[in-house]
């Protein structure tokens, strides 16, 4: 199956730099995946390695005069970067040339962005932002993660179908489990808007196992697939995630560190902390989904290094095939239906 993808080539911290070696490593390692790089063209030019008539077919330099600035207003750069390499990523989904874009760029200008040149779904009234985290399960999936501070439970049940079915594509689960975050799981616990969307969820063909505490992110005592909230919950989640993770790093490297024979024990166990580290890398969870789109755009980590960035791509080669947009807008559609006639 051969796919295309708009890359937009400036955006993130370090761009080019970290854009260019990915989509090539991704060329080496699919043959099938033609990549389309938008940016300042001198500046690709100037970056690209010899190598690159390898993939002169798969490859293509498209031009933009204008860059998204990573602490830009999202309006003004809806209004004034219609140029941009982000814009133009964006814009070759709507017109039929790339089957998804893949940008590193401003988070609030690429959901503003993409939001008005691809539109939603219909029966979607907000995109959502989902990602994957590590658990001693495997994985988790969780959406919002920043998209919409503030939800109503309707907006919580549609960011659940929508979530189902990037999970049943993606990780080939036939009924995931969908849990309700909350700060207990007892029935009793939970804002108005929480209990409003277990309601729904409960009367849904969903397989909604009820409410979840923040431990199933990572760890809880039983496997969940899916996880539902609100962006302002969500957000504030993944970041304490990030910096619980950072503060055990930093904790390990000063313990093993602080004299020779804690190096030493250090060296004894390098292969299991080598190991552990490998699981929970968050370079190789890069890449969340947009979804209630009418396209398929998928955010980087503006701080992504050629690893993470690389791993963004792959994720949006996965869903690509999978056709997710199409089977959410199927359900969706179906959704809809089965309320009107009930």
């Amino acid at each position: 199956m051969s796919l295309t993808i708009s890359i937009d080539a400036m955006g993130g911290d370090l761009g080019p730099k970290v854009t260019i070696p990915a989509s090539l490593d991704c060329l080496k390692n699919n043959p099938d995946l033609k990549l389309i790089l938008v940016g300042d063209e001198a500046v690709i030019k100037q970056l690209m390695p010899s190598e690159l008539a390898d993939y002169q077919d798969r490859l293509t330099i498209y031009h933009a005069s204008q860059c998204v600035d990573m602490d830009e207003s999202p309006s003004k750069a809806l209004k004034n970067k219609k140029d941009s390499s982000m814009r133009v990523a964006i814009n070759m989904v709507r017109d039929g040339h790339a089957d998804a874009c893949v940008s590193a760029g401003n988070t609030g200008a690429l959901m503003a962005t993409a939001r008005f040149v691809l539109k939603m779904i219909p029966g979607i009234d907000r995109p959502a932002i989902i990602s994957t985290l590590p658990s001693i399960h495997g994985h988790t999936h969780v959406l919002d993660l920043g998209a919409n501070v503030d939800c109503t439970a309707e907006h919580l049940f549609q960011f659940a179908i929508m979530g189902n079915e990037l999970v049943k594509a993606v990780d080939a689960i036939d009924n995931p489990k969908v849990g309700l975050l909350n700060i207990g799981e007892e029935d009793t616990k939970g804002n108005g808007q929480v209990k409003a969307a277990a309601k729904l969820l409960e009367n849904s063909s969903l397989n909604y196992i009820g409410y979840v505490e923040g431990d199933s992110l990572n760890a809880g005592h039983i496997k969940v697939d899916l996880i539902v909230t609100d962006g302002f919950v969500g957000n504030v989640a993944l970041k304490s995630i990030e910096g619980a993770a950072k503060m055990i790093g930093f904790g390990l490297k000063e313990a093993f560190g602080k004299n020779i024979l804690t190096k030493l024990v250090g060296l004894l166990a390098y292969p299991v902390l080598k190991s552990f580290k490998q699981r929970i890398d968050p370079r190789l969870y890069n890449g969340a989904s947009f979804l209630g789109l009418r396209g398929l755009v998928i955010k980087s980590h503006g701080g992504a290094d050629v690893l993470a960035f690389k791993t963004a791509i792959q994720l949006a080669e996965i869903e690509v095939k999978k056709d997710v947009i199409r089977k959410i807008s199927e359900q969706v559609e179906k959704i809809l239906a089965l309320r009107e006639i009930a």
